[in-house]
């Protein structure tokens, strides 16, 4: 016998809590109701999945990809030319664009469950990059960087700090690259306007804007359990929750943007996309609620594996 409608009203009330997840794109590899992921002949075709057979990790240390629950429940054609941006904070989206996109990356990893995609900024003119840990934490072999052009280099790891969730990638003889603007972020402000761009679903150069939504937003108070990743591991959030408080955005962010920048309207980048909130498990896309890594921390934490 069917439910009457205040049965029906009670059953979802307890239905699947919220989850976020990393913005991290990777190639399920069990069988799953879900579109063949984007390969480098079709770059523009989008993958539709579920968060069971696809997340990432939002906390530092997990190995793969993981959905974390809440308690509350051939690149595409950019402007690749540089432009002078200036130095007010009213500059055009357009702009914004053109001064950053030659100093992103795409960021192409093979593991052992498939093939991983995420963004990386230009560090220095010879091929640093800097990404999120959790986009080449399970690299087999050599990671491959695409620059905004399409130009493409050999990357080795030199380290890598899972807790802080960031990783500095040496391309392998890279020489003229853009290198990004690091900008402040203790002084960036609630409601300022910011541009994330990346390579969400495998779309290189892809631009989102919007605003800084919250500050200082503390990942680790607001997740819970050991969820399943879609590799059948599991991460336990009490010891491998992340190291740093998060700046929260509106600008939309997806799988494959982890370790592309959020950037203010001086073109300077501000944060390190890393996370994204999902409403459920069976959500895998932006609802406008996204995190990135304070660029401050990821300063210090640069230092720190150019140091060792």
């Amino acid at each position: 016998m069917g439910m009457n409608e205040n049965e029906f009203r009670a059953s979802q009330a307890g239905g699947v809590p919220p989850t976020y997840s990393h913005p991290y794109y990777q190639q399920p590899v069990a069988a799953a109701p879900v579109l063949t992921p984007p390969r480098p002949k079709k770059k523009r075709v989008a993958a539709l999945v579920t968060a069971s057979t696809l997340a990432a990790a939002v906390i530092g240390g997990a190995s793969g990809a993981a959905i974390v629950g809440l308690d509350s429940g051939s690149p595409t054609s950019s402007a690749a030319s540089a432009t002078t941006v200036s130095s007010t904070t009213n500059t055009d989206v357009s702009a914004v664009a053109a001064k950053v996109l030659p100093s992103v990356v795409q960021v192409n990893v093979t593991t052992r469950q498939g093939e991983a995609i995420g963004s990386g900024v230009i560090l220095s003119s010879d091929g640093k990059i800097l990404t999120n840990a959790h986009v080449v934490s399970d690299a087999v072999g050599e990671v491959t960087i695409t620059l905004s052009d399409g130009t493409k280099y050999q990357a080795s790891v030199v380290g890598a700090d899972t807790k802080a969730d960031i990783a500095v990638l040496q391309a392998d003889g890279a020489s003229g690259l853009t290198a990004a603007t690091l900008g402040d972020s203790s002084k960036v402000q609630v409601g300022e306007e910011v541009v994330a761009i990346g390579s969400p679903g495998g779309l290189q150069n892809t631009v989102t804007s919007g605003i800084v939504s919250a500050l200082n937003r503390d990942l680790s108070d607001i997740s819970s359990g050991e969820p399943d990743t879609p590799f059948g591991q599991t991460a336990d959030t009490s010891s491998d929750s992340p190291s740093y408080t998060a700046i929260q955005t509106d600008a939309s962010i997806n799988q494959g943007n982890s370790g592309g920048p959020l950037v203010d309207m001086n073109g300077e980048v501000i944060g390190i996309n890393s996370a994204l909130y999902s409403p459920s498990s069976t959500s895998a896309g932006s609802v406008g609620i996204g995190f990135a890594i304070p660029i401050n921390d990821a300063k210090t934490i640069i230092q720190q594996i150019e140091n060792n």
